[in-house]
Parts: structure tokens; sequence; C-alpha cells
């Protein structure tokens, strides 16, 4: 049988015993939060690794991957007629559509996709949301070395 008023007397112990304690919350501007190695923040391009075979956007749960691009006829020395390779025109990524459940970057077989740890990149208007490739290869430079692939791989 429980006593009546148990559970507001209990109620104000974890309150009293919350308030004797000293804030934890960090002052985000001046000082930034210390990440894990292995954060989730954005999805960084490493575009020379890109196909443009569309895996990435055919299983986007939220079609907020757009891909553009061309095939070039390339002269190999050695080979008895010319190869065709796509040229990747276009890479975007609408992050006010993305739910950063990393699909893309799990499904991609040529390792052009990344999770960096940077997080602030937040806009003052939702369309300017829309990162192309250039603003994708620069957030490569914060990659952790352990998720790049090997050089000779």
């Amino acid at each position: 049988m429980r006593v009546p008023g148990s559970g507001l007397v209990s109620g104000l112990a974890a309150t009293a015993r919350t308030a004797a304690r000293r804030a934890v919350t960090s002052q985000y501007p001046e000082r930034e939060p210390e990440l894990p190695d292995r954060a989730r923040g954005v999805i960084a391009l490493h575009e020379s690794n890109c196909t443009s075979c569309m895996l990435c956007a055919r299983e986007c749960p939220d079609w907020c991957i757009y891909i553009d691009s061309h095939k070039e006829t390339v002269e190999v020395e050695g080979a008895a007629r010319p190869r065709q390779v796509n040229v990747l025109d276009r890479f975007d990524i609408d992050f006010s559509l993305c739910m950063y459940c990393g699909i893309c970057v799990d499904v991609c077989p040529f390792d052009a996709l990344f999770w960096a740890p940077d997080f602030a990149y937040a806009e003052g208007d939702i369309r300017d949301l829309l990162h192309g490739k250039g603003r994708l290869g620069e957030w490569m430079g914060n990659v952790p070395p352990a998720a790049l692939p090997e050089a000779d791989a």
C-alpha cells in the first residue's frame, strides 16, 4: 500500500539532488563540443572516386541526392578500343531533406561518400541547404583517417 504524497516527496528529493549539482552546459559558440571520432556530422564527397553509378540517389529514402553526368570517350594505351567513362557534372545533397541515416554512405561501392564530423553548416535560408560537389568536397579534409580507404585499394 502506497502512502499518500510519497510521489511528491520522491520528486522533491530528486529535485534537491540535481539542484545541488553544478551545471554541465557548455556555451556553444564560444566553446565548441568535443565530438567522438566517428561522429555523424555531414556527408562529404570524394569526387574522384564517384563513378555516377546513382546507387546513393536510388537508395536514399528522402530522395535528397541529385546527380547529373555525361559520358566521355577516353583512349587507353594498349587497349583495342576507346573506353567510355562517366564524368560527374552535378552532385548535390539537399540537407533540408536529409535525415542523416547514412544509407548513401553505406551503399557507395566506390568509397566516394564519407561522414565528416562537421556540424556547424547552418544557413539563414532553407534554400541554401542544397550543397554541391564543391562544398561537399571541402568537408573531405575533416574526415577521420580511419574512415578513408587505403591508398592502394
